[in-house]
């Protein structure tokens, strides 16, 4: 199976996105999915998602910092990899054949979050058109003004930049930067060479969500064998389909 066969066997067409999606993901480097996924999808994940922090929790204060390959954890989260509205997505960015890097959470904890601008890259910074990593975000509650949500530069993804190289303090704000929010089932594509980080979680309450990680599958900046974020133990291979499979670089 060829990797353009195992989208299409996972629904991929070529107006799975409309134009003005594209178009939107092209100039803005993000695209929201409204309801995406249903809300008792959302408390299936939720719970999952809580349940792993918890199993990650070995008596310390506070909860794990983050919770890694969920992929290998419950298939409630395929979705996350398989939806092909969120797989047009990433393949529209990525331009090229790409792989998983798996299916991740942070607990997001009141009074914390708070991240300075920054790119999801170790290499150069991208030139516009050709892009390297790509990222889904899940929203597994509402993201408001309050609860810590992701700020991002619009179209900064095509300057050519990282927010260092600009910016004296990237922890700061920008005065292009809008808050992502949205309602719970919502989910956000976003070219990963945006400017982006959480922010300040001002709430009660956690601000759960998982993310779903991308990269070009011949990228020389992200070295899988220093990594374990990807891979796919027995139980879940054997689970899989070929063409899914085939999204972690497996069978391709």
């Amino acid at each position: 199976m060829t990797f353009q066969e195992a989208l299409y066997a996972l629904g991929v067409r070529e107006n799975t996105l409309s134009d003005e999606e594209k178009f939107r993901l092209d100039q803005d480097g993000f695209l929201p999915f409204p309801n995406l996924i249903s809300a008792g999808l959302v408390a299936r994940m939720r719970s999952e998602m809580e349940a792993l922090f918890a199993l990650e929790n070995t008596g310390e204060p506070e909860m794990p910092k983050e919770c890694t390959n969920m992929q290998n954890r419950s298939s409630v989260f395929d979705t996350c990899f398989t939806h092909p509205r969120l797989l047009a997505a990433v393949a529209h960015v990525l331009r090229e054949d790409f792989r998983s890097l798996g299916i991740h959470s942070r607990p997001n904890r009141p009074g914390g979050g708070h991240q300075p601008l920054h790119v999801d890259y170790g290499g150069p910074p991208a030139k516009p058109g050709a892009y390297y990593v790509c990222n889904s975000m899940w929203m597994l509650t509402d993201f408001t003004k309050e609860n810590g949500p992701t700020r991002a530069v619009p179209g900064s993804h095509r300057s050519g930049k990282h927010p260092q190289d600009v910016m004296e303090a990237p922890e700061e704000a920008h005065p292009d930067e809008i808050k992502l929010i949205g309602t719970a089932g919502t989910v956000v594509v976003f070219n990963s060479h945006l400017w982006h980080g959480a922010t300040l979680n001002r709430s009660q309450s956690d601000r759960p969500n998982v993310t779903s990680f991308w990269c070009r599958r011949h990228d020389p900046h992200v070295d899988r064998s220093a990594s374990d974020w990807g891979v796919l133990n027995t139980k879940t291979f054997s689970r899989l389909s070929e063409a899914a499979r085939c999204l972690f670089d497996y069978d391709c």
